[in-house]
């Protein structure tokens, strides 16, 4: 019986999923996780497409959202842009 990879990407199928992940991740997640989720993101949506939309060359993108990567803010912000997201700050309640 052979074992497929678990790839959250295959799941992320609707602006809704991707926003509810997105959300859970920023909430709970440290940088590295954020950063991975984002890539976990454009892969769903599409390597190409998200290079296009943010000027970046496909490599780029990849090693910006690699493992361990530590991509400017400014490369997030353009990602998020791209994957239709955004940051939005909510006061914290005790």
């Amino acid at each position: 019986m052979e074992k497929s990879k678990f790839d959250i990407a295959d799941y992320l199928d609707s602006n809704e999923m991707i926003a509810e992940y997105l959300n859970a991740v920023l909430e709970e997640g440290n940088d590295t996780e954020i950063i991975t989720a984002i890539g976990h993101i454009a892969k769903a949506i599409g390597m190409t497409k998200i290079a296009e939309e943010t000027g970046m060359s496909r490599p780029s993108l990849y090693k910006a959202l690699s493992d361990g990567a530590k991509p400017q803010f400014s490369t997030i912000m353009k990602v998020l842009k791209a994957v239709g997201g955004q940051i939005r700050v909510d006061p914290i309640t005790a």
